[in-house]
């Protein structure tokens, strides 16, 4: 009897046996195993953590100090000036009109950018043979330098003899001074920027291509037609890459930069009116050609937080819109 209650106590009370104790030591290799593999990981990823300690974070922790000071590359010396940058920012009516230059132009390139990027993408979507040719064709100008793309819009957007006027005197119209009249520069800004729709174009094209066929077929069968279709399945099913594109061009709207200081810096005409001072552009100029570095640190700081703002915005309004497979709701 205690034989028997001694051996089922042993068992009951945990492993007692050599066998049993062998078993604890693989357990502890695996967890040094694991330790290894993560410290490799880190080992590998550290590259870019250094470099986002140093060039992203660090830089960006250095900028919030000198904007609260008058700092100036040519002297190298910051006086501390509290909120004298920000004081003189909100005073300034130059940040006004590139704030208001800025905001327009991101409410206008980035719906069309959206509508003709899904366009362009529906239409490969359906095309059979030769689609991976058209989708290189049309790739191409997201490859050209922006230098490049500038000089071809230089000559395109000539009021009196650029490729467009011409075009649209054949069809008896008038064209505009794209580049001079200031009712028509930030279109024509828009203009160049479209021309590097193609990068918005793929990720909706993946995304069509994900949308399950089987859905067509019942909404055709329900008596759907194409716009029918495209409103109650397509748009649904990638309301996700649509909220994605929407957020990304949003922001790359919101620090334009290239297009107009390509278009009407040195490099192009030489003089920037008013219609195209961007924030980006008037906050590079306060710095590297007034050297005025505390309150182009300033003018970065209210940019970061505007687009804060914003996406906080998208998300919270988008997230209402997009359907997310598998979610239940």
């Amino acid at each position: 009897m205690s034989t028997a209650a001694g051996t089922r106590t042993g068992t009951a009370a945990g492993p007692t046996t050599g066998a049993d104790r062998r078993t604890v030591p693989p357990r502890r290799r695996g967890s040094r195993m694991r330790r290894r593999e993560a410290l490799a990981g880190y080992l590998f990823i550290s590259p870019w953590i250094v470099g986002f300690l140093v060039f992203t974070l660090g830089a960006m922790v250095y900028s919030l100090v000198i904007s609260f000071s008058h700092y100036s590359l040519a002297t190298d010396l910051a006086v501390p000036a509290g909120l004298d940058n920000y004081e003189n920012l909100v005073a300034d009516p130059k940040v006004r009109i590139a704030l208001a230059n800025t905001l327009f132009y991101a409410v206008l390139a980035v719906p069309l950018e959206i509508v003709l990027a899904l366009l362009l993408a529906g239409l490969l979507h359906r095309l059979g043979r030769g689609a991976g040719v058209f989708r290189t064709i049309y790739y191409l100008p997201k490859m050209t330098p922006a230098v490049a793309t500038a000089s071809i819009f230089l000559l395109l957007l000539n009021g009196n003899t650029g490729a467009i006027n011409k075009g649209l005197s054949i069809l008896g119209i008038q064209g505009p001074q794209w580049l001079l009249d200031p009712d028509w520069v930030k279109p024509s800004i828009v203009l160049m920027t479209l021309w590097g729709v193609s990068g918005t174009m793929v990720i909706f094209l993946a995304a069509l291509k994900n949308v399950p066929r089987e859905l067509y077929e019942v909404a055709s069968l329900d008596g759907a037609g194409p716009v029918r279709q495209f409103f109650a399945v397509t748009v649904p099913m990638i309301s996700g890459a649509i909220f994605f594109n929407v957020l990304v061009l949003t922001i790359a709207a919101l620090q334009v930069f290239d297009q107009a200081y390509l278009l009407y810096g040195p490099a192009g005409t030489g003089t920037t009116p008013d219609a195209a001072l961007f924030y980006g552009v008037y906050l590079f100029r306060q710095a590297f050609e007034q050297f005025n570095f505390g309150f182009a640190a300033a003018m970065a700081w209210v940019l970061f937080v505007l687009v804060l703002i914003i996406t906080v915005i998208q998300v919270r309004v988008g997230n209402r819109f997009v359907y997310y497979e598998g979610e239940v709701r």
